[in-house]
């Protein structure tokens, strides 16, 4: 069927000359003539039906397209009237300002910063307090008791206080109590009732050998700076990560917008040389089948362009998530158009320099950085754990008593008193001298007095008392803290592994990187030159077509090729931009490529 087809070309142009004609008569003789000597294959036996047969539903048998005209070139829930220029700094600043990823990234530096100030609230002094009032009754069981009624009885309002912390250097800490009682009682032997002791305590423990250089509040506080340094280092890749996802992004809209275009002239294009084919068979140059093959490629290039619409809409959704504030934004409604050209400027710089470009600015060595110095912080730790405890503590205390004086009598007072003048009287009547005159036992007069005489009595410090000591705890194994270290050093060895292997991935990554760009700008110059021999060969192929001296097919695949090389031209464009994009992210320099300042506070 094909060879009858070109035979009826050659003789629709067998007025350009007759030896063509010939030529192609004797061609399809010789070619009939081996088909007829070709022995035939012998026929296939029929195969025997499997008893579980498949059952497979035809596809559209029946199905004929209605003549309806093509749909228009829009976009779902994009208006295309209301369109948004956009260049890649307002992408960026967009992305940067309303990204989901780069607000979590932000908002995990603000917890390791609430972290670091709970840390350091260690060190802030408590005050604990408490305050009751004591009622107790105890029977008497001794001549001494000095209780009435069978009983002693006394009652309480006590009040306490304790202030206590820790000292940000060397490990110490302090605790300071202050007590109050007002106290009263039945007891016949309390001079003062009701009184009121007082007592101020301070004691500072201090370690000697574990906890002296480093002790856990200190670990504590320096993990999590390190922790704030770790998520800023993180927010820092999740911003260049961002970034060049942006750039990608925008680029791949900027090819399928330019895409669309090359597509919509293909079309354009194709319905041309349909129209001229059409003419050419009016006029009997043509057979009518190549109109028919026109209107095929007519409708190939339609499928493909509506190809590209749905490109379009996919590439402007992936932008528009990267870059707008949430599913509500007025964005998602607008026609984005990129108004930034391609960079066809491509980098200049070498393996060595990208290599310490990389090694200094790329956030994934600063965060194993961090995770070492982390580390480092557990080892010195856990190496303090394995010294034995010994602590220095003192205590120095004073108290202080006021009071009324009750008013009755000493009972062994008087007792003595009776008994000393019935032996004076046996002696005076013996003839010796009595006996001497006991010293009078009073009350000093600053015991004497309320609640503020009991304070400045403790505030003079007339009765005081201290204590110093050393406290050893000694674990007789202490495997726990031997483990705990041993833990830490085989961490460190583990992240020193892991170090080694991410710097070897990013001399992977910078060294494809750089071969990227260097490849994406060769092939932007091969296609260049591709686009330009293809248009200038659809141009060659269209005069001859109407010179008589190409055939219809001809024209047609030349302008495939032509449209094959915009695309790949744009392509090329767009991908050398995507490459130089990807060059800033190995070599972590897309932050000052493009300006962009992150601060910690």
């Amino acid at each position: 069927m094909v060879e009858v087809e070109k035979i009826s070309d050659l003789r629709f142009s067998a007025r350009c000359g007759g030896r063509a004609a010939v030529l192609a008569v004797t061609m399809l003789f010789c070619f009939l003539t081996a088909i007829a000597q070709t022995p035939l294959p012998s026929p296939l036996p029929e195969l025997a039906p499997s008893p579980q047969e498949i059952q497979v539903p035809a596809v559209a048998t029946d199905f004929h397209l209605a003549p309806k005209p093509l749909p228009e070139l829009t976009r779902v829930g994009v208006d295309m009237d209301r369109q948004r220029p956009l260049s890649i700094r307002e992408a960026l600043a967009l992305a940067l300002a309303n990204n989901k990823d780069i607000e979590v990234a932000r908002q995990n530096v603000r917890i390791s910063e609430f972290d670091l100030k709970s840390a350091q609230g260690i060190y802030d002094p408590r005050l604990n307090s408490a305050a009751y009032y004591e009622r107790s009754k105890s029977p008497i069981s001794s001549f001494l008791s000095g209780g009435s009624d069978g009983a002693v009885t006394q009652s309480d309002y006590t009040g306490t206080a304790r202030l206590e912390g820790q000292t940000p250097a060397f490990g110490g800490n302090y605790h300071l109590d202050f007590s109050s009682v007002r106290l009263t009682s039945n007891n016949v032997f309390t001079a003062l009732n009701p009184q009121y002791p007082t007592a101020l305590t301070f004691t500072y423990t201090q370690p000697l050998l574990r906890g002296l250089r480093f002790d856990n509040s200190r670990r504590s506080i320096e993990i999590a700076k390190k922790n704030l340094s770790l998520t800023d280092a993180q927010f820092r890749q999740r911003a260049i990560e961002t970034i060049t996802s942006v750039q990608r992004a925008y680029w791949d809209l900027v090819f399928a917008l330019r895409n669309l275009q090359v597509q919509r002239e293909a079309v354009r294009d194709a319905r041309t040389q349909l129209e001229h084919n059409q003419r050419l068979v009016t006029e009997g140059a043509l057979a009518p089948i190549d109109v028919v093959a026109a209107e095929a490629q007519v409708a190939g290039f339609e499928q493909t362009l509506f190809s590209s619409l749905e490109e379009v809409s996919r590439t402007e959704n992936n932008l528009k998530n990267l870059i707008a504030e949430n599913h509500q934004s007025d964005l998602w409604n607008l026609s984005i158009v990129p108004s930034d050209s391609v960079d066809l400027v491509t980098p200049q710089i070498s393996l060595a320099d990208a290599m310490k470009a990389a090694m200094a600015n790329r956030p994934e060595l600063q965060q194993s950085t961090v995770a070492r110095e982390i580390n480092q912080i557990d080892q010195k730790y856990f190496r303090e754990q394995t010294k034995p405890q010994v602590d220095l503590i003192g205590t120095y205390g004073v108290v202080g008593l006021a009071g009324t004086t009750s008013g009755t009598a000493n009972p062994l007072t008087s007792s003595s008193t009776q008994l000393r003048d019935a032996v004076n009287k046996l002696l005076l009547n013996s003839g010796f001298d009595r006996l001497p005159d006991p010293p009078a036992q009073t009350i000093s007069p600053d015991l004497l007095g309320g609640y503020n005489q009991s304070v400045q009595n403790l505030l003079s410090n007339r009765f005081n008392n201290y204590r110093v000591g050393v406290q050893i705890s000694l674990p007789l194994r202490n495997r726990t803290a031997e483990a705990q270290l041993g833990r830490s050093l085989v961490e460190g060895e583990r992240l020193a592994t892991q170090r080694e292997q991410l710097q070897q991935f990013i001399q992977v990554e910078v060294r494809n990187a750089l071969q990227l760009v260097s490849t994406a700008e060769a092939r932007l110059h091969a296609a260049v030159i591709q686009r330009q021999a293809s248009e200038q060969q659809y141009q060659s192929e269209q005069r001859k077509l109407d010179a008589g001296q190409s055939t219809v097919f001809l024209v047609l695949e030349r302008q495939t090729a032509l449209t094959t090389a915009r695309g790949n031209e744009l392509r090329a464009q767009t991908d050398l931009n995507k490459a130089i994009a990807d060059l800033e992210r190995a070599t972590g320099n897309a932050l000052t490529t493009n300006s962009i300042v992150v601060r910690v506070r």
